[in-house]
């Protein structure tokens, strides 16, 4: 009231209560009008009429079996431990299908239980043999 007059006789109106939506609906014209302008330019396929061709469908992707050997020479097999006297039968059994042998052996197997492993594998009639290796930092 201090700042106010006494009386209202050409004094200034009072102030208005409401809220000015004219700048809110300017800024949601100009987002749309952008919107709009580049919807377009995010689309960047190209309308091809491609050619008809009919040809064998893909193979299935090659059975893999996974084998690791730990540096004291124990030996699993899709990672449950295998005694080393059942390995010979697990490998025959697994050689009809011809799968991929992915061998994963700890840096401090002996080199000897490696070339033995890839050996019994070999005389199974598995071809396919992959060193399984953790990519360099």
């Amino acid at each position: 009231m201090a700042f106010s007059s006494f009386s209202r006789q050409g004094g200034h109106p009072p102030p208005l209560a409401e809220i000015n939506t004219t700048p809110l609906v300017d800024v949601m014209l100009v987002l749309l009008v952008i919107f709009l302008i580049t919807a377009p330019v995010l689309q960047q396929a190209v309308v091809l009429d491609l050619p008809q061709a009919s040809a064998a469908p893909l193979p299935a992707p090659p059975r893999v079996v996974r084998v690791a050997l730990n540096a004291e020479g124990q030996v699993f097999w899709e990672d449950a431990p295998l005694p080393h006297d059942q390995l010979a039968a697990k490998l025959a059994a697994a050689a009809p299908g011809q799968p991929e042998l992915h061998l994963r052996a700890d840096r401090h197997t002996p080199y000897e239980a490696v070339a033995g492993l890839i050996a019994r594998a070999q005389q199974a009639g598995l071809v396919k043999i992959a060193f399984v290796t953790e990519p360099a930092p």
